[in-house]
């Protein structure tokens, strides 16, 4: 049977306006892949991240581009690996193909994947990067959510991380810094996330300028986030990071994250199951690669004014599978 892949570029509302070291945003902009066969269609969500140069019509275009071969039934989900680069363009395909085996075959996407049912994960929740006394008003928002991620940006963090911790004296914190930190400041920093009872540290210092985590001191978990994309990733993060936060954006799709997930805890990293800002359709495949891991960054509808259908449903910060009318 002919498979057709249709493509739309959908735009979600965010609550707030969200915003790290790179720069701000009202609304998150992805593409959604369809991929239907005799009456059947299965989905997957991908947001293009200006950082990895990706833009929504580049894109659209690099999926219309094996459009043919997928009709023709000369490009499958594992031919696919191999066909296109890691990023987001193969994670929407990647997981519409995922989600369409488990429509037509009625077993879900665990069980096809080899993986045990998933259950519900706790997420970390996330405060945008905002002057101290704004990101203090909005942790005490959010006092009650057990593990909240701050956005860091350089100057005038310590007072931001002072202000969180006063607003939410009880929830743990992880930092991302978006490797806006230098070297100097990490080390700056450090004995105070000691002092504030900060768990982690994500992507302190740029991805290519890190080697310096392997010469100075780490006093707590330091994650790779914009050093970390997929396997080949690995072996250079040995010795600089405890840690890798797998996101399907950045693998190329569930295939390659699950794989990941696999070797790199083989290597001792710890991990973190991370998203960029989507609806439910991205974060459900994220789910799986979620299971039994160190954090769980997956609130990307948490930070919506506006979600899919059959949203996954989120009881404060506790996070539930999806349905099968979602995805998977």
């Amino acid at each position: 049977m002919m498979t057709r892949l249709e493509l739309s570029a959908d735009s979600f509302a965010l609550k707030d306006v969200f915003t790290i070291s790179r720069g701000s945003r009202t609304h998150a902009r992805v593409v959604t892949a369809r991929l239907s066969r005799d009456g059947v269609t299965g989905r997957g969500e991908c947001v293009p991240y200006a950082r990895y140069d990706e833009t929504v019509d580049g894109v659209m275009a690099n999926l219309e581009g094996v459009a043919d071969d997928i009709a023709a039934g000369r490009l499958d989900r594992l031919g696919l690996q191999d066909r296109l680069p890691g990023g987001a363009a193969r994670n929407a395909l990647d997981c519409a193909f995922w989600d369409l085996e488990a429509k037509i075959s009625g077993k879900p996407v665990h069980v096809l994947a080899g993986l045990s049912a998933p259950k519900p994960v706790t997420t970390a929740f996330t405060l945008s990067l905002a002057d101290a006394q704004t990101m203090r008003a909005k942790a005490a928002e959010s006092a009650d959510r057990p593990l909240l991620k701050l956005k860091l940006g350089g100057e005038g963090d310590i007072a931001r991380l002072e202000a969180v911790r006063a607003g939410a004296p009880a929830s743990t914190i992880v930092v991302d810094a978006n490797e806006a930190w230098t070297t100097d400041l990490y080390e700056e920093i450090a004995p105070h996330l000691i002092k504030l009872g900060v768990a982690m540290v994500e992507q302190p210092l740029p991805a290519g300028a890190d080697e310096a985590l392997a010469e100075i001191a780490r006093p707590l978990p330091v994650c790779a986030d914009e050093s970390c994309h997929d396997r080949t990733s690995l072996a250079a993060l040995k010795g600089r990071y405890d840690m890798v936060n797998i996101k399907l954006d950045k693998t190329g799709g569930l295939t390659e994250a699950l794989a990941m997930k696999r070797e790199a805890q083989a290597a001792g990293f710890s991990i973190m199951s991370g998203c960029m800002v989507g609806s439910s359709l991205a974060m459900a495949p994220a789910f799986l690669v979620a299971q039994d891991v160190a954090f769980v960054d997956l609130d990307g509808p948490l930070l919506l004014a506006e979600d899919r259908d059959c949203a996954i449903r989120y009881d404060g910060s506790i996070m539930h599978p999806p349905d099968s009318d979602l995805w998977g």
